[in-house]
């Protein structure tokens, strides 16, 4: 507390020894000049002096009769307890602190925040606060307040910091407002405390008069900032959080690089980016069709030549086969895509999920023979016997993609991947995913004629949109050799799209798709074992056949996949595949 109690003024910053007579004339023409005497007023007239601090925030936005969107939406989404590091943007400079303080305070009693002297205006704040001088990143000064922080959070503790140390303002490289580079104090907190990262957007902006005279000289900016908080007066202001990012999220060991996520984080939290999918044109779903008896499976599985099993692995096989051999087989097969696509937002609505392709792809299928059931398939389109004419159309993916000639399936012969699943008790398994690729494994060992898988990899709307436009953005390299009928359009945010220029978004994906996916999803780990294979992502579209899912195109060069995975999947053949010609 200061010597002059009671009372909002600049003096409050200074400390007991500086506050002398010739000093105190000046300060007092300062704070009629900045606004802080009009505050002080207020102050006064309110009674707000020596309120306790919750007391205090509820008061000053009272006052003041600034309504909170998002609030309570925010304080679902904090963890009650447990070691938690939460940053915010900037935007205001004041205002936004004291909302923070009292919505994450009334969630975590034990809240410290991280802030700068400018704070101290308010004394009846000043239990939220450790102080510091994030203005100047490598002050010594800052050191005692930085391991208190850490300390903080090390016991469990829920720290807010605003890492930009200023407030936003007008970069003239970006052409727009924006935030400060982020201290890398953030990053040193994120990767040494093993606490989880929340991330918060404060959307809104200062008045014009800010910025402009911050581009006249960048300390005007401090001394509006005063007048910046009472012009937020009959204001509403939308506060948007993330959701809490698990310590293991950030593997890099910079902290620089760390704090530069976490900005980004941040920013992917501006509510006008978010947007809904548009209505599904599949809303009427028709019962499932009755399940096959396993009897009349088994009766045409027994009939399938020998060499059509492709592999047996404990109480399970591996067969391939089509649609005139296996009827009963495939129906059931296409009842079982139905129901497993019906959960991921992305069935037919029909009592089965097929087409006229059924009747000219392969179907690649994994039993359990001791629970006489079928776990996974995968539908095969061999481009060599399927474009024998010529005719595209024969293939099941030229609905959704305008393939040039030089794309890869008309160069080569091909398998092109699609229709796959695992019934939902091996959807988390290593077991399920592992027999579908050693049947594959085991199919082009017996047809080595197919050096090069392409497909999609649905992107399921369980995804937000802004989930799956990082994903094309992190993952897609644009081709001309093929390109998607229906596009997916969806505009990045300028701050996400300047990140991906300065740092790798495939590396990070995990990390932003926590934030903003509700369950924390990943990528589909379909689309992670690709990558894992050293897949080519070429584009994404929408598949009008398929409930308007958004699909994610890739070819994998079989023979220069990693060669674990060759050994893996191909076994002891995998040398001979590699030189077949």
């Amino acid at each position: 507390m200061s010597e002059v109690s009671g009372s909002i003024s600049l003096i409050n910053l200074l400390p007991k020894e500086k506050q002398q007579a010739p000093m105190r004339y000046a300060i007092k023409l300062l704070d009629s000049v900045l606004g802080v005497k009009k505050m002080d007023r207020m102050y006064k007239q309110h009674k707000m002096s020596g309120l306790d601090k919750e007391a205090f925030a509820k008061k000053l936005l009272d006052v003041m009769n600034i309504r909170i969107n998002g609030g309570k939406t925010l304080q679902q989404g904090i963890p009650t307890s447990g070691p938690i590091v939460i940053a915010s943007n900037h935007p205001f400079g004041g205002i936004e602190g004291v909302i923070l303080c009292l919505l994450i305070g009334q969630v975590r009693p034990d809240l410290k925040v991280l802030a700068n002297q400018g704070l101290k205006l308010f004394p009846e704040l000043s239990d939220y606060f450790i102080f510091t001088n994030p203005l100047s990143e490598r002050d010594p000064k800052n050191t005692p307040s930085i391991r208190a922080s850490i300390k903080h959070v090390k016991q469990g503790g829920a720290l807010l910091i605003f890492p930009a140390g200023r407030v936003s303002y007008y970069q003239k490289d970006k052409g727009r407002v924006s935030e400060h580079t982020w201290n890398r104090v953030i990053g040193k907190l994120v990767s040494i405390t093993d606490a989880r990262y929340l991330p918060i957007f404060v959307s809104g902006q200062n008045s014009p008069l800010f910025y402009r005279l911050g581009r006249i000289y960048y300390r005007l900016r401090m001394f509006m900032l005063a007048r910046e908080l009472l012009n937020k007066t009959d204001s509403q202001i939308t506060v948007s959080c993330g959701y809490p990012v698990k310590a293991s999220h950030f593997k890099d060991e910079n902290t620089a690089q760390i704090a530069a996520l976490c900005r980004v984080q941040s920013y992917c939290q501006d509510p006008s980016w978010d947007r809904e999918w548009p209505a599904d044109p599949v809303t009427d779903l028709k019962p499932l069709a009755a399940e096959t008896p396993w009897a009349e499976i088994e009766a045409e599985l027994n009939e399938l030549p020998q060499g059509q099993r492709l592999l047996d692995h404990k109480a399970f096989s591996v067969f391939y086969g089509y649609q005139h051999q296996l009827p009963k087989t495939v129906y059931e097969i296409a009842r079982l895509r139905e129901k497993v696509f019906r959960e991921h937002n992305e069935g037919s609505g029909e009592p089965i999920d097929t087409d006229h392709f059924d009747a000219s792809y392969t179907q690649l299928f994994v039993v359990n023979n001791e629970q006489q059931k079928i776990i996974g398939a995968y539908r095969m389109g061999r481009t060599d016997e399927l474009l024998k004419d010529g005719d595209t159309s024969k293939l099941y993916l030229s609905r959704m993609f305008d393939f040039k000639p030089t794309f890869v399936n008309q160069q080569s012969a091909c398998l092109e991947m699609g229709r796959s699943f695992l019934i939902p008790e091996y959807q988390k398994s290593f077991q399920g995913l592992f027999l579908l690729w050693r049947g594959i494994g085991a199919f082009v060992c017996k047809f080595p004629q197919y050096k090069t898988l392409y497909g999609t990899v649905s992107l399921s709307k369980l995804y937000s949109n802004r989930g799956v436009a990082m994903i094309k953005q992190a993952l897609v390299t644009p081709t001309e050799d093929v390109k998607p009928f229906n596009e997916y359009d969806f505009e990045l945010p300028v701050e996400l799209l300047d990140y991906s220029r300065q740092h790798d978004l495939a590396d990070n994906l995990s990390a932003l798709l926590a934030c903003i996916e509700h369950d924390g999803k990943d990528i589909p780990i379909l689309a992670k074992h690709y990558q894992k294979l050293g897949a080519k992502f070429h584009c994404l579209g929408i598949d009008k056949h398929f409930n308007d899912t958004p699909g994610l195109l890739l070819s994998v060069d079989l023979p220069n996949a990693p060669e674990k995975l060759l050994k893996l999947y191909l076994g002891d053949s995998w040398q001979d595949y590699k030189t077949a010609q």
